[in-house]
């Protein structure tokens, strides 16, 4: 096996997936898009797994949610896609790989650097869920939606969970980093 296809590699993506899937049904009621914990543990899979493992482990609980398993915050199964805040899965996908590849860039990241990667990772979750969101409530639904109620439904009243989520990562990425990167090897 290479280096890259690793025993250890696959474990610690399929552990992830599961915390993935845990953090799902770990909710906050808000109205329309859902607040959970998935975001939590898609960063850590990007800062600890780096950018091309941390978005396998994502790609890994869509795959297994699309194949039918009820992982996903409402559900599961194929017809998730046409759920609106599905994009926000997919932005995982890309805001995983972009917090992995920011947190690879630098030997020994400080906090300020962890966080930065932190939320690079978010605008792009956010980027695209909002997309999404907006698309196939307009054009795939038939039950339109304005940019304001998008902005304040999709945005403004989960984005704040989401920044406390970015500075606890960024914390426990400081102080756990140097470990996980020895032991990741």
């Amino acid at each position: 096996m290479t280096k890259a296809f690793s025993v250890q590699k696959m474990i610690l993506c399929s552990l992830f997936a599961a915390l993935i899937a845990v953090g799902a049904f770990i909710k906050i009621p808000v109205p329309v898009v859902p607040f959970t914990l998935q975001f939590l543990f898609t960063t850590l899979a990007g800062m600890f797994l780096g950018a091309r493992n941390g978005a396998a482990s994502v790609i890994l609980y869509l795959i297994l949610g699309l194949a039918g398993l009820p992982i996903f915050a409402q559900g599961g199964g194929p017809g998730y896609v046409l759920v609106p805040s599905f994009g926000y899965l997919i932005g995982f996908a890309a805001g995983t790989w972009i917090t992995g590849k920011m947190t690879e860039y630098w030997p020994s990241p400080n906090l300020k650097q962890l966080l930065a990667a932190n939320f690079f990772g978010l605008m792009a979750v956010y980027a695209i869920g909002m997309a999404y969101y907006y698309i196939i409530c307009n054009y795939v639904l038939g039950t339109p939606i304005a940019f304001w109620p998008l902005f304040l439904y999709c945005f403004l009243l989960a984005v704040p969970g989401d920044l406390l989520i970015c500075v606890v990562c960024a914390i426990l990425g400081q102080r756990l980093l140097p470990q996980v990167r020895r032991f990741i090897k």
